[in-house]
């Protein structure tokens, strides 16, 4: 075992303890990909010679130095490739460290029962198509021939499905900067039926995004809403914006429009979530200008507004919608 992928038990508007959290894996290998808003990988290969001890064990290591430093508990997979790694977090639990067999044997014996969609990159769609014809699971992916999966899938995906249904893991930990994404969670009391009540949920979270990005002097390119239901189910959806932007007006009209394409009727919604993506300093970002005095006035009241929340509060300044 020379990969872990650690995921740690943050809310998502802690984001911000994420850098603190990467730097104590740090402690241990410089090899430590993020994985926003809460997760990485980290590379051990040089540690276990350094530590005298194996992956497992550095990841009892990291977990107590985590609770203790942070007070954040987290669940580990442990494998001999990343991809092996992420499928083992799944069934991985706080305080036990789920491990990959490191022998061929094992390995196949890990995923043949699991479902096509265990594995990183594979969506709804390629693993309905896959189970429309009993290509259900990993074992079955991996005894099936190769020119079914890229008849099904495609020339390149169908030979990388097989590959990885197979245990085979080609990927590597590429040690990457902090988090490039920003996430702004709503959580209703109740499970909400109300269309007005999500789209205010929305208008919130919206403007908690702006001003979140501004603070930081970020903008975002891509802005990804994601549903959550009564029955634990979820929906995502994202849109790339015109520009990048921290601009809360703008976010939220993504937001709306990418809730209203959802098309919800009577939905039992328990939370609603924004992530701000392709985080870039807000100095290269472009701005396109409309000379649209509305808009113009708007920048600026977010602007007033924002030195007014510095010093006041959150809620010092807020959408009239928002404070009735």
């Amino acid at each position: 075992m020379t990969i872990l992928c650690v995921r740690f038990q943050l809310p998502p508007m802690y984001e911000a303890a994420l850098p603190g959290l990467l730097g104590l894996l740090e402690e241990f290998t410089p090899v430590v990909e993020a994985l926003p808003p809460d997760g990485a990988l980290a590379d051990l290969r040089g540690a276990e010679r350094y530590f005298g001890r194996d992956a497992v064990e550095l990841a009892a290591v990291i977990r107590v130095r985590a609770l203790a430093r942070y007070g954040v508990d987290c669940v580990i997979g442990a494998g001999p490739g990343p991809t092996l790694a992420r499928v083992a977090l799944r069934d991985a639990r706080p305080g036990v460290t789920r491990a990959v067999p490191e022998d061929p044997a094992g390995i196949a014996e890990f995923l043949a029962g699991r479902p096509v969609s265990a594995l990183p990159g594979v969506g709804p769609a390629t693993a309905r198509t896959l189970g429309e014809y009993g290509l259900d699971t990993l074992g079955r992916v991996a005894a099936a021939p190769l020119s079914t999966l890229q008849r099904l899938i495609g020339a390149r995906a169908g030979r990388e499905l097989r590959e990885r249904a197979s245990g085979v893991d080609r990927g590597r930990v590429v040690p990457n900067a902090v988090s490039r994404s920003l996430t702004t969670e709503r959580a209703f009391g109740i499970d909400e039926l109300d269309p007005g009540r999500h789209r205010k949920a929305l208008l919130s979270a919206a403007e908690e995004t702006g001003a979140r990005l501004r603070a930081v002097e970020k903008v975002c390119r891509t802005l990804t809403l994601t549903v959550r239901y009564a029955d634990r189910s979820s929906t995502t959806r994202s849109r790339t914006l015109k520009e990048p932007t921290a601009h809360s007006a703008a976010l939220a009209k993504a937001a709306y429009g990418m809730y209203e394409a959802l098309g919800l009727q009577r939905a039992r919604v328990r939370a609603l979530a924004l992530r701000a993506e392709g985080l870039a300093p807000a100095e290269q970002g472009s701005y396109q200008l409309t000379f649209d005095p509305v808009d113009e006035k708007a920048r600026r009241i977010e602007e007033v507004a924002d030195r007014a929340r510095a010093k006041f509060g959150p809620r010092a300044v807020m959408p009239g919608t928002l404070a009735a």
